[in-house]
């Protein structure tokens, strides 16, 4: 009779060995897969929400609107403040950047010259737990902005295409002028460009840090009135 032949213990171990071995390889493989897919999962929430907030800063500038109370456009290095038409009203939100992310502000809308002044000088002095302020998006290391006049693109901040803010004189008086015209309804009229006017266009460069998961700058140009 033949006897059976079982595995020795060396055979076993080997085995055993190689088993372990391809376990492991088969545990990296799914573990990339799944780093992999989190990491493409992220670059596309961050290009949605980039996407959004791009979205957000046209309607802004496309809804940007003069009156007589405030500019309706204007940038001081730090902060760009936008006049915008509301249906019940006027609003002022202002857009900056500052530790590494982009921040975006907005006022209540109002019906009032004094109320939309009010509102326009408390935008130029946000704090970081201000409230109406969100952290529109993170990873964001500078930006630049340039308008556009006479036919060719300026930094915001230059002398001849620079900062559409008017001066404490010229507001201060179309303010006066503006409540002796709406006493009676007290809502903030529409009036004529301040005198420097406004810029046919505006075009904001966002540069990112490493951590971000973009590559190069980003420029966005928006036309206004359009």
């Amino acid at each position: 009779m033949t006897r059976a032949r079982g595995f020795t213990l060396v055979e076993v171990m080997v085995a055993l060995l190689v088993m372990s071995l391809m376990a492991v390889l088969a545990w990296r493989g799914v573990d990339a897969l799944l780093t992999s897919r989190d990491v493409a999962q992220r670059h596309l929430d961050q290009s949605a929400r980039l996407q959004s907030v791009l979205e957000q800063w046209e309607l802004d500038l496309k809804s940007l609107q003069e009156s007589s109370g405030v500019p309706g456009l204007a940038f001081d290095g730090a902060t760009l403040r936008v006049t915008r038409r509301q249906p019940g009203g006027m609003q002022v939100v202002a857009w900056s950047v500052r530790d590494g992310g982009l921040y975006r502000w907005q006022g209540p809308i109002v019906r009032s010259v004094s109320a939309l002044q009010d509102s326009f000088q408390r935008s130029g002095q946000l704090q970081t737990q201000d409230t109406g302020q969100l952290r529109a998006l993170d990873g964001v290391a500078g930006w630049q902005l340039y308008y556009f006049r006479g036919n060719a693109w300026t930094n915001a901040l230059s002398s001849d295409g620079g900062s559409t803010s008017t001066s404490a004189q010229a507001i201060a008086a179309a303010a006066a002028a503006a409540a002796a015209a709406s006493a009676a309804s007290g809502v903030v009229p529409a009036a004529a460009p301040p005198p420097t006017g406004l810029p046919s266009g505006v075009r904001m460069l966002l540069q990112f840090d490493e951590s971000s998961g973009f590559a190069g700058p980003l420029t966005r140009e928006i036309e206004l009135g359009s």
